[in-house]
Order: structure tokens, then C-alpha cells, then sequence
């Protein structure tokens, strides 16, 4: 009989020391739904979550564009901007030639991307993403942010579906913007191997702000509508 596996996230025992209240699997990984603490202030101040549990696709190539079209998938117009997909999922244009997706708590374009036989379609090559995926909503999120990278972010509103690549305490991160409850937020993405360090990071400056890391479910579970 073969058992299915469950993913880990890459912050896995980082948040395991907070000792959560709920664990659950969302989207394959092992995930800590619901912390303990006033999740509602933590969020209204500045609140960090870890959403490495959704899936991730990447693809590139000259034809890149026009193969996730045939999907059914609209891409970005310009470089350097993203969109939404259904089910609260985000396609990101990395240059001319290169995308990023991630599906959100529903949706499946990342994984039909991820999982379709890209290599054998001329002109699309398909990239391997495992990103580790972090969430920092509320009032005080740009004095984090300001506090970790020399972009100012306070300058990106919503509506500008930018993508930003830079270093955040030297680590090299994606970063859009994505509010919440109407509240600003961005979504960052990492490589796996720097995201402990990276999230202790981002925490540790949340909690001065009066904030702290909240469950995945504080956010999945009210995702913005599909776009």
C-alpha cells in the first residue's frame, strides 16, 4: 500500500514553536490553521503568515505567453506585473519570457501548469518553483517593510499589479502587493533554504510593531474574489 505524503513547510518548526492551536492540511502541506493570541489585533497592527502551502508553477521560453493562453490562462500584458487568476491565485510576468504562478486556497491553473508535459511543447520550458510563500498584512506593514529593504513600497498601491525583485535583509525575494480586508499587505516568495531566516526576521520586527505571526487559515480563509 502506498502512503500518501504530506509536504512540510519550509518554517514549519519555527511556527511549530509557537505551538498552535490547530493544525491542518491545506493543499497537501501540514499547516498551522489558527495560532494562539489576539489574531485580531496581531493582523490590525501587522501580521505575518505562512503560505508556502499553495501550489506554484513556473514556465519560460519564447512561447510561453501564448501556450498558457491556450490554457486558458491570461497573462500579463507588461513585464514586470502580475494578475489574478481564479480562485484567489496570482500569475506573475517576470520579464518578457518568464512566469510565475500560484494558485490560491482554491483554483488549479498552477498545477495544471506544473504538472502538464511542458517539455515537450516547443519554446516552453517548464521552471521548478518551491518558493516559500509569506503574507504581512495591516496599518503598520510598511514600517516592516522599510525596516527590511531599501524599496519603498509605500509607493506600490493595489491597483499597479507590480511585481517587485529585490533583496530583503539580503535574502533575493518576489514581492507584490495584495491587501486584505482592506487592509495593505504584499505576498512574498523566497527560496525555501533562506525562508527560517527570513520569517524569523519578518517576525521578530512584526512583534515590535505589536503584531506577530497569525494561522494560514487568518488569511486563506477570506482570499480575495477571483478576478
Amino acid at each position: 500500500m502506498t502512503m500518501k505524503v504530506t509536504r512540510t513547510s519550509p518554517v514549519h518548526d519555527l511556527i511549530a514553536a509557537l505551538n498552535p492551536q490547530q493544525w491542518d492540511v491545506v493543499r497537501g502541506m501540514n499547516m498551522a490553521s489558527r495560532l494562539a493570541g489576539d489574531q485580531t489585533a496581531a493582523r490590525e497592527s501587522i501580521a505575518i503568515a505562512d503560505l508556502s502551502c499553495l501550489d506554484k508553477a513556473g514556465v519560460k521560453g519564447p512561447e510561453a505567453a501564448r501556450w498558457l493562453e491556450s490554457q486558458g490562462i491570461a497573462v500579463p500584458a507588461q513585464a514586470n506585473a502580475w494578475t489574478g487568476l481564479a480562485g484567489g491565485g496570482v500569475i506573475a510576468r517576470l520579464g518578457r519570457t518568464e512566469f510565475f504562478l500560484e494558485d490560491g486556497v482554491t483554483g488549479d491553473s498552477a498545477s495544471r501548469v506544473r504538472d502538464a508535459p511542458a517539455l515537450e511543447i516547443t519554446g516552453v520550458y517548464p521552471v521548478i518553483r518551491q518558493d516559500a510563500g509569506i503574507a504581512v498584512v495591516g496599518r503598520r506593514v510598511n514600517e516592516l517593510l522599510v525596516q527590511t529593504c531599501n524599496v519603498n513600497f509605500q509607493e506600490l498601491d493595489s491597483a499597479s499589479r507590480t511585481v517587485v525583485m529585490t533583496m530583503m535583509v539580503g535574502v533575493a525575494v518576489l514581492v507584490i502587493r495584495r491587501d486584505h480586508r482592506n487592509l495593505p499587505g504584499f505576498r512574498i516568495w523566497c527560496d525555501a533554504t533562506y525562508a527560517p531566516y527570513l520569517w524569523e526576521t519578518l517576525a521578530g520586527i512584526a512583534s515590535d510593531l505589536g503584531g506577530g505571526p497569525i494561522g494560514t487559515m487568518g488569511l486563506l480563509s477570506q482570499e480575495p474574489k477571483p478576478e
